[in-house]
């Protein structure tokens, strides 16, 4: 069965190599697992393509269908909110779907920097002084397990990028959740224990929203399944073999 990973930001496709390998360790094909770009991180952006949520959806929805049978969808940050979207909707493309420290929630409220994207002119002054050095604090403060590399990659299209998806985005709780409400697709949802992005609550009013499992990752901060690879493929492998 094929398994597609959602990245978030601001990262690429590479931070789901811990997860990978606990996967494999577990029996899972390595062939069998897609690890899907998002347009403007470290990938190519299409021409007009605007990088708003609609579209990545949108786009992911394409890479689905190219797969050719239903996948497990598993997200992560801004791969989680896309995730459950997309897994909500699209009922032919998908065998189930899981998401990881990140909620689409009408009452949540944006982080401080996430406000601050979201706003014209505050935004881009605050991506300028975003050099890859000024970065590494931030993701380490939130438990990413590759600082240095990750913020590497951050370069001047995926800063807009970012700021484009988050100003598309400054509703989209009131937006997405009644189709997350409609799910009917099986549903894991893991939160990171010391998220300093959003609390675990977010993570169980989630899986109760969507009709699914919630597992929490104990010590974990915002980027669960690098940090804790083991736990999250314990709880994948356990998951879809109920599916």
């Amino acid at each position: 069965m094929p398994i597609a990973l959602v990245h978030g930001v601001p990262d690429t496709a590479a931070m789901w190599e811990p997860l990978v390998a606990a996967l494999v360790a577990r029996g899972v094909a390595e062939a069998d697992v897609v690890r899907l770009a998002l347009p403007g991180f470290a990938a190519p952006v299409p021409d007009g393509f605007g990088c708003t949520k609609e579209e990545y959806a949108e786009w992911i929805v394409g890479q689905l269908r190219a797969i050719g049978e239903p996948v497990d969808l598993v997200g992560h940050d801004w791969g989680s909110l896309l995730v459950q979207y997309v897994g909500s909707k699209n009922l032919s493309l998908i065998r189930s779907w899981a998401a990881f420290d990140g909620p689409v929630d009408r009452d949540y409220v944006w982080h401080d920097l996430a406000q601050a994207w979201q706003t014209p002119e505050v935004g881009e002054q605050v991506m300028e002084a975003m050099s890859g050095e000024a970065l590494i604090p931030g993701l380490r403060d939130g438990g990413h397990p590759d600082p240095e590399g990750a913020a590497r990659l951050v370069d001047d299209t995926m800063k807009a990028a970012v700021l484009a998806l988050y100003r598309s985005a400054v509703t989209v709780g009131e937006e997405w959740q009644p189709t997350v409400e409609g799910n009917t697709r099986p549903a894991l949802v893991g939160w990171g224990e010391h998220d300093p992005y959003s609390a675990p609550a977010f993570g169980r009013a989630l899986a109760e929203r969507a009709h699914g499992q919630f597992v929490l990752l104990e010590g974990a901060g915002h980027w669960s399944v690098s940090e804790r690879p083991d736990a999250v493929a314990d709880a994948l492998v356990g998951f879809w073999a109920g599916v």
